[in-house]
């Protein structure tokens, strides 16, 4: 018997010591600034809610801690799609007025790699902007800071649930400075080759129902030669 104590010992030690590593890994080091936030060309804004209740519809495979809205919407429980997400919400231009309306998909990537801070998401963006024309957006996003940053203290908090300020970019490709790779599908944007960003401000999260506060945003890059987009725009 006592070898067996010392044996389950022995197991819990050693997973609570991989646990730490893995979760303060100084190799995994927060990614710098993003390259747009300190672009030079011309850049649209935009800006969402990150809880998916405040969203127009959110769905995924009804067993996860993000619940379907509203109650009744479709759920994604088919085989091919029941490890993705699909949101619907109103994007928000620089002044906070509202711009258009933006459809994600979300699929959790193979490309997750814990041991090396890289908690993978592959997803893409439609956007359409009325009197402006829409747009396309694909990129796979890293979501290992604010796992280890926001939803660790959760579990670790008696409330089961974290408070406080957490801002970083989500996005982590394609494009080799950790840009997602943006094109124009309509209007005034048609055809053009962007460069994009997103990232989200966290203030509130709960174990039970995921974020409580949180703020999407969006930057998309602009062509230096494109005239001045009205509305949603910032920068030079």
């Amino acid at each position: 018997m006592k070898y067996l104590i010392a044996l389950f010992l022995g197991l819990s030690v050693g997973a609570a010591i991989l646990v730490i590593a893995l979760i303060y890994n100084p190799f995994n080091a927060t990614a710098g600034l993003s390259p747009l936030s300190v672009s030079n060309s011309e850049l649209i804004t935009l800006s969402f809610s990150g809880v998916p209740s405040e969203a127009i519809m959110f769905t995924n495979d009804g067993e996860s801690r993000l619940k379907p809205f509203p109650e009744k919407v479709q759920q994604l429980w088919e085989a091919p799609v029941r490890l993705s997400s699909m949101m619907v919400t109103a994007m928000r231009d620089a002044r906070g007025g509202t711009a258009g309306i933006g459809i994600k998909f979300s699929s959790l990537s193979e490309s997750t790699r814990l041991l090396q801070g890289e908690a993978m998401v592959d997803s893409a963006w439609y956007i359409y902007l009325p009197g402006r024309g829409s747009l396309f957006i694909e990129q796979t996003e890293n979501h290992w800071q604010f796992v280890r940053d926001v939803m660790v203290p959760a579990y670790r908090s008696s409330a089961n649930s974290w408070k406080g300020t957490w801002i970083g970019d989500l996005t982590a490709g394609p494009g080799a400075l950790r840009t997602a790779a943006a094109t124009g599908g309509a209007g005034s944007l048609q055809g053009l080759k962007m460069e994009a960003v997103e990232s989200l401000l966290a203030q509130a999260y709960s174990l039970e129902s995921g974020p409580v506060a949180a703020e999407g945003r969006l930057l998309i890059e602009l062509p230096r030669n494109l005239q001045e987009f009205e509305g949603g725009s910032s920068g030079e």
